[in-house]
Order: C-alpha cells, then structure tokens, then sequence
C-alpha cells in the first residue's frame, strides 16, 4: 500500500474540521487566553493554520534548527485572514505531498535547538507528527471557544452543540 495517497487522504479528511473550527475563531477576542502561560486565541488558531505547511517543510528540508530558523508567525488580522492562511498552507502542504515519491517519505529529518537534538525521524513519521499536532491543538482550540461559549463544530461525528445527535 503506498502511503503518499493515504495520507494526502488524511491531510483532505482532517482540513474540513479544521477549517470548520477555524471559521468560528472571532477576531474580537484573538488577544484572549484562559491562562497567562497560554497562548492567546489568535496565535493558537495561526498554529493549527500553519500546520499543514509543515508537510512541505518536512519534505523539502533534513532539518529544523530552532536556533537558525528565524521563524516568525503570521499574525493575522481577521477570522479571514487566518482561514486564507490555512487555505495557503493547505495547498503549499498537500501540493508538495502529491510531488513525493515513497522512498523521499523514509529519509532522516531531524528537530533540534542548536547542538541539542529532539529527535531523529524518517520524514513520514514527522509529517505524521504533524497531523498529530493539528488534531492536538484543535482540540485545545475547542476548549478555547467551549470557554468562550461559542459553539463547537463536530470533528469525527456530531457535537454537542449540533441538533443531529
């Protein structure tokens, strides 16, 4: 069974709760977090927006080193702009998938700070990973809305706050 099919699959099935969890973030409140060692709503929300590229990193890259990175997140302005970014990421993400040949899939990638190393992985786990990392901070985006007593969408069935129990 060739894996780059199941998971552009599964980068496809996972994109429509995220987008539908996306489309409830208010603008209005991106500055609000639960708890001061939190992220604020805005950033939480850009994360899970900006985890689909991860996969085009992953395979375009050995590497992430924290200290050379550079990285600095997209701060977006609107529920708008933060549903085009993840609509950005998504095709960056899946495109380059789509691109990847099988043996790409088992090549070492590696997460470090400097000289220290998190991990060693074939890249598959990492996007694997990655996917992970989306449903994990969807999951807390939902706390976040629950909190903010805006409806949750359903994920893998119906919520709670849908009529269609």
């Amino acid at each position: 069974m060739l894996l780059v099919p199941l998971l552009v699959q599964e980068m496809e099935r996972e994109a429509v709760t995220t987008r539908k969890m996306l489309e409830r973030v208010p603008d209005d409140k991106f500055s609000w977090q639960p708890h001061v060692k939190s992220m604020t709503l805005q950033r939480l929300a850009t994360h899970v927006a900006e985890l689909p590229g991860w996969v085009s990193m992953t395979l375009n890259t050995t590497e992430l080193d924290f200290a050379k990175s550079g990285y600095k997140p997209f701060a977006p302005e609107s529920t708008k702009d933060l549903l085009d970014y993840f609509e950005k990421t998504l095709v960056e993400g899946k495109t380059r998938l789509e691109k990847a040949n099988e043996s790409e899939l088992e090549e070492p990638w590696t997460l470090r700070n400097g000289e220290q190393v998190y991990s060693t992985s074939p890249k598959v786990e990492i996007i694997r990973m990655a996917y992970c990392q989306i449903v994990h901070h969807r999951a807390q985006l939902g706390v976040y809305l629950r909190l903010l007593d805006i409806p949750i969408p359903g994920s893998y069935g119906p919520s709670a706050d849908e009529d269609n129990m």
